[in-house]
């Protein structure tokens, strides 16, 4: 079957974020910055925010079970956008290159906080460049569950056999896998694009 929708998942593929641009220099003993990441403010934290928590939520949540760290949670929300490094432009040309083509769809498919995203959409005119988002804050649900990959088909009437996921989270590349969608685990821009272009997408 031939592809005629791809669907690009957003951070660490076509966006760079990363809380240790604003950690390494607030926390600078290592292991007091590891434990904060492993303990406070967690990754498990951070998704349920990605799943439609609103900030305010969870730093009451965070601050009550570790009022010791009351600043540093505050932090992670407070200086967010210093945590956004800028576009991974090398992804973007590739995005640039498929969309000057004008043989795809395209759709983002997003983990990430509803309060936060209009942020994204002002800095990154790519983000404008698609032909739908699925946001996961917005829609109360997010990756790796199955029902946020149906959603997204449902929404706009794509065809999975006919479409591939990239998307860096080995997690959320096995549930689109399992789902029954063809899936690229991205590690680098020079992985896509040979993966691309072995596929003759690109």
């Amino acid at each position: 079957m031939k592809i005629t929708t791809i669907i690009f998942d957003l951070g660490g593929v076509l966006i760079d974020w990363n809380p240790a641009y604003v950690f390494d220099t607030l926390i600078p003993e290592e292991e007091k910055r590891k434990h904060f990441f492993e303990n406070i403010c967690t990754a498990e934290w951070n998704e349920e925010q990605d799943g439609g928590r609103t900030i305010k939520e969870a730093n009451e949540i965070a601050i009550a079970q570790h009022p010791e760290w009351k600043e540093y949670i505050e932090a992670y929300y407070e200086r967010w956008e210093e945590m956004l490094g800028g576009p991974i432009e090398e992804t973007v040309e590739i995005f640039r290159q498929l969309k000057e083509g004008g043989n795809y769809k395209f759709y983002a498919l997003t983990n990430w906080s509803a309060e936060l995203f209009p942020v994204a959409l002002q800095r990154y005119d790519f983000l404008h460049w698609f032909d739908g988002r699925l946001v996961s804050g917005e829609e109360k649900m997010r990756k790796p569950f199955p029902e946020f990959y149906q959603l997204l088909l449902d929404r706009f009437n794509i065809k999975k056999e006919e479409a591939i996921f990239i998307d860096d989270n080995l997690r959320n590349v096995e549930a689109a896998q399992n789902f029954g969608i063809e899936t690229i685990r991205f590690t680098s821009p020079a992985q896509l694009k040979e993966h691309l272009q072995s596929l003759q997408i690109l």
